[in-house]
């Protein structure tokens, strides 16, 4: 495996990647990179080593104040609102273009910081910031409301006005791609915002500041402030002045964030949480083709995805055959250095993640299931897991309820569509799910019959910017994505006026 070293370069299995030297490491407020008023600084560690790679500067109440203080004069007197929606639109182009220039740079840092794949951040995560940020852009100067047809002398008609400030708190799991869900639509709605990147993977988020910064985003309209969710994003949730708060982590904390903007001034909040999402395989399904989506439903990104296809559901009569090939393939899964381009699976996040994982998987043990493969640390150094797929699987065990967030895979059999769709609905969650079958009445009958805010239906992973994401049930509300997101961070205002003597109403 690569050792960090700043500036330093690496041969990875013949390929050449440059590590980049950490330029920011402080709070983005009002503009300016700033050290936080208590002086606090944390560590960010670098998950395929162990080893810290810098200290970020650690933002507390005291701090959050400060960004929110700027974000509201921002908002209450600076030119982003002001500004036709074509003006928005031109900054976030450029912002968009500065990001394909830097693309590698900042592919390195997530990888760095997260374990992701690099050649997935460098083709995938990365170019899709600049997708969020052109859509919309292009929707910035297409908001209007409506004229009515009364039934009174009055000229009624309805605005589209931003919501205000708004606190984004994002997790480390996809951090870039994250903060442009968030900051996007409210950036085309004409809103300012503070943003709390996760503290496990601050780093990405403090250079697209700085990229913010170039393109011309006033000051004040974005302020980046890398905490910890017990201090920092609960400033944000709790605070007066954050007219809406929008979250993206665990069902646990999204309830803490609720009970805070309920707790101080009410304001809206959407929640997209915690997932156990189901996929349902037919008897009539390509197994090869069932067991490649399958293992990759829930090892992509090792298993660190909200809607990781984390239960496993094989009709009776493929199970064994199912079983037998996911087993075989989940073996030959490689894990390593995910600077490597043939590795298919880096470590986890954080140490943190990486022993909560090996409980969930000894827990597995005790419970009664059956391991057929992994469920040990991979290797000596870094948070790596082998691929591990437990099968004999009850319902009520804590492996298939609970979210492990991992490269953990609960397989079960069922032997009807009834008793499929009631497996599958068996969660408290409801984010995502998936049906494998070449039968179009199955499809039709089980999509509209899950409990969950997406369903895929011979795939996996399959978002679209223009599509809403969200969740049902205990997987939260509101959605991202789409030009459901961009109302997120709009209000209604309706105003009436009397017409006298008219000809017309």
């Amino acid at each position: 495996m690569a050792n960090l070293s700043n500036g330093d370069d690496h041969i990875n299995n013949g390929s050449f990647v440059k590590i980049p030297k950490i330029k920011f490491t402080k709070l983005f407020i009002n503009g300016e990179f700033v050290d936080s008023v208590s002086g606090k600084r944390f560590e960010t560690v670098d998950p395929r080593t162990e080893e810290v790679i810098t200290e970020i500067a650690e933002a507390t109440k005291e701090d959050i104040d400060i960004a929110v203080k700027a974000a509201r004069k921002a908002f209450d007197s600076g030119p982003w609102p002001r500004m036709t929606g074509a003006e928005r639109a031109k900054i976030m182009l450029k912002w968009a273009q500065l990001i394909e220039e830097n693309i590698e740079e900042i592919a390195a840092l997530d990888t760095i910081d997260g374990g992701k794949l690099y050649s997935w951040c460098k083709n995938v995560d990365v170019p899709e910031a600049s997708n969020l940020l052109r859509y919309y852009a292009g929707a910035a100067d297409k908001i209007h409301g409506e004229v009515f047809k009364t039934s009174r002398n009055l000229h009624l008609y309805s605005l589209m006005e931003p919501v205000g400030v708004v606190g984004h708190i994002i997790p480390w799991n996809f951090p870039t791609i994250m903060f442009f869900t968030k900051a996007s639509p409210a950036l085309a709605a004409g809103c300012t915002m503070v943003l709390k990147p996760a503290e496990q993977t601050p780093l990405s988020a403090l250079f697209y500041a700085h990229l913010a910064k170039l393109a011309g985003i006033p000051d004040g309209v974005l302020n980046v402030v890398p905490g910890f969710g017990s201090i920092a994003g609960a400033a944000i949730a709790s605070h007066m002045d954050v007219d809406a708060v929008s979250f993206t982590g665990s069902t646990e904390t999204g309830r803490k964030v609720m009970m805070a903007a309920t707790m101080s001034n009410l304001k809206p909040v959407s929640l997209e949480l915690g997932g156990k999402s189901p996929v349902l395989i037919f008897d009539d399904a390509d197994v090869d083709k069932a067991v490649d989506l399958a293992l990759f439903g829930i090892l992509h990104n090792k298993g660190e995805i909200c809607v990781a296809f984390s239960r496993v559901y094989v009709q009776e009569g493929i199970y064994d055959e199912f079983e037998k090939k996911v087993v075989e393939k989940a073996k030959t899964w490689v894990v390593g250095d995910p600077f490597d381009p043939k590795v298919q699976q880096g470590p986890q996040t954080s140490k943190a993640q990486f022993e909560k994982i090996l409980s969930y998987i000894e827990h597995g043990k005790k419970e009664g299931a059956t391991l057929l493969t992994g469920g040990k640390r991979f290797g000596n150094k870094g948070y790596y897991i082998e691929p591990t797929i437990f099968s004999n699987v009850k319902e009520d065990m804590l492996i298939s309820q609970d979210e492990i967030f991992g490269p953990v895979m609960v397989l079960s059999k069922f032997k009807s569509i009834e008793e499929g769709i009631e497996k599958a609905n068996s969660s408290k969650y409801g984010l995502a799910s998936g049906i494998v079958t070449k039968n179009m009445d199955i499809a039709n009958t089980v999509s509209r019959s899950i409990r969950a805010g997406i369903v895929w239906i011979n795939c996996f992973f399959a978002f679209d910017v223009d599509c809403p994401f969200g969740g049902y049930k205990m997987s939260g509300f509101g959605r991202d994505y789409g030009l459901e997101a961009l109302h997120k961070y709009l209000q209604v205002k309706s105003v009436a006026t009397p017409i006298y003597n008219s000809p017309w109403l």
